[in-house]
């Protein structure tokens, strides 16, 4: 399909395509009868935690009393019925999410919630949407190659919040990190209100088993780990309230969400050691996720998501990985059609320290877990705590490799499954 794709795009000349893709969501927003203006509709971009800011703004409007629909990467839900999203994209094509929208219409839904990213805006996946608000988390280097630039990147992106601005809805309502250096655009848009947001100005506290920042006049606690998650959190928070939400249902609301599936995903199976599944797929996002267990002694699993693409970030992961963590293993991710080992070859070049490599990814994890439990043995009897990190794939539900194939593939599931051969071999020790 992948293959397919690329002939398609070099045969049909660019502006046909471009042609093709502006008015596929027009036609759409027609067929499906324009279902954005019968709903609050609430937008997340940036490059880190769009999912996560779009699940913490439907757990606050859930308690709120709203019915919500949201479409992420990790989901799409629609009322009371939720679905993975098994095709890797957090914006699907063709009519994908007018249909959405309308399906939320159908079922009595008051909002709806979507993370919009730079590839769908891109196709303009983003048009015949009339938004409410937008949600701006940070905008990091990434996609550069498919892009062409990191300018370019950064307008793809901004397309979105132009959008925001052509809706007619009102109040049109931004929210934007005001500590990245995009953020000031944003919050240039001509909208009715902007919002801006910056955690350091905020009183917080974080760990590895959440945090805590002031919000008005209250606390407001989250059960994620680390300042990431507290960013987004306060983000989703003011933009829940400047639709009306009151403080104590954003309260409840955040209180609610103890887990966010392939985001700092915690996996317990009854073990003696912290084991986390992470989405962490660009040099920023690996840093967050390594500070947020800063205290602890890691044992880090990764691969560089995506061949094909990005490949300058590739030995900068390695070498954020080599600073933070005990041990290193790299391995096999989404190769596409380039040579898996060349991609691991590459993130090594970046390490001054040799790391494990094992290219059978269940096999890693398994041999992860298995040095961790060896660790909390010997460690027995001192404060010492020990952390299995697996990042760069979250949900995603395979992995892709050459010629478009693609393998079924779960890390918090392997990890599960990995961690009761452990515990049972284990156990029949005793």
């Amino acid at each position: 399909m992948r293959s397919i794709k690329k002939i398609i795009t070099r045969i049909i000349p660019s502006p046909l395509l471009r042609a093709y893709h502006f008015l596929v969501p027009h036609i759409g927003a027609c067929i499906y009868r324009y279902p954005s203006r019968r709903l609050i509709v609430l937008a997340v971009t940036g490059t880190k935690g769009k999912s996560s800011t779009t699940e913490m703004l439907n757990a606050i409007l859930e308690a709120a009393g709203h019915k919500t629909a949201l479409l992420n990467s990790i989901r799409i839900k629609v009322a009371d019925e939720s679905e993975p999203n098994l095709m890797r994209m957090s914006m699907p094509g063709r009519f994908f999410i007018q249909h959405f929208l309308r399906q939320a219409v159908d079922a009595g839904c008051t909002v709806a919630i979507i993370e919009m990213t730079s590839e769908g805006a891109r196709q303009y996946r983003h048009r015949a949407i009339d938004l409410d608000g937008l949600i701006f988390t940070n905008l990091t280097p990434e996609h550069i190659e498919s892009h062409g630039s990191l300018e370019a990147y950064a307008n793809a992106k901004y397309e979105i919040g132009k959008q925001l601005a052509r809706s007619r809805k009102r109040p049109r309502i931004i929210v934007a990190n005001e500590e990245d250096a995009q953020g000031k655009r944003y919050l240039s848009l001509p909208v009715d209100r902007i919002i801006p947001f910056n955690l350091s100005s905020t009183e917080h506290t974080s760990d590895a088993h959440g945090g805590q920042f002031r919000f008005k006049d209250m606390h407001l606690r989250t059960h994620l780990p680390g300042e990431f998650s507290l960013r987004n959190a306060l983000a989703a928070a003011l933009l829940t309230d400047a639709i009306g939400v009151q403080t104590a249902d954003i309260a409840t609301g955040l209180d609610r969400l103890h887990s966010i599936p392939g985001r700092a995903e915690r996996i317990e199976e009854g073990q003696d050691f912290t084991v986390v599944v992470d989405y962490a797929h660009t040099p920023d996002s690996l840093t967050a996720l390594y500070d947020a267990y800063d205290s602890d002694r890691k044992i880090c699993v990764l691969g560089s998501t995506g061949g094909g693409r990005d490949t300058w970030k590739r030995p900068v992961m390695g070498s954020i990985a080599d600073a933070r963590c005990d041990h290193v293993i790299l391995t096999n991710e989404d190769p596409y059609d380039e040579d898996p080992r060349m991609i691991i070859e590459s993130m090594a070049h970046g390490m001054k320290r040799a790391p494990q490599i094992i290219m059978d990814r269940r096999e890693a994890i398994a041999t992860a877990l298995r040095l961790a439990e060896e660790k909390v043995r010997l460690a027995q009897g001192t404060n010492e705590h020990w952390a299995v990190l697996i990042s760069g794939k979250g949900t995603d539900p395979c992995i892709c490799g050459p010629d478009g194939s693609k393998t079924p593939w779960s890390d918090a599931g392997v990890a599960r499954e990995e961690l009761h051969k452990l515990l049972a071999a284990k156990n029949r020790q005793v």
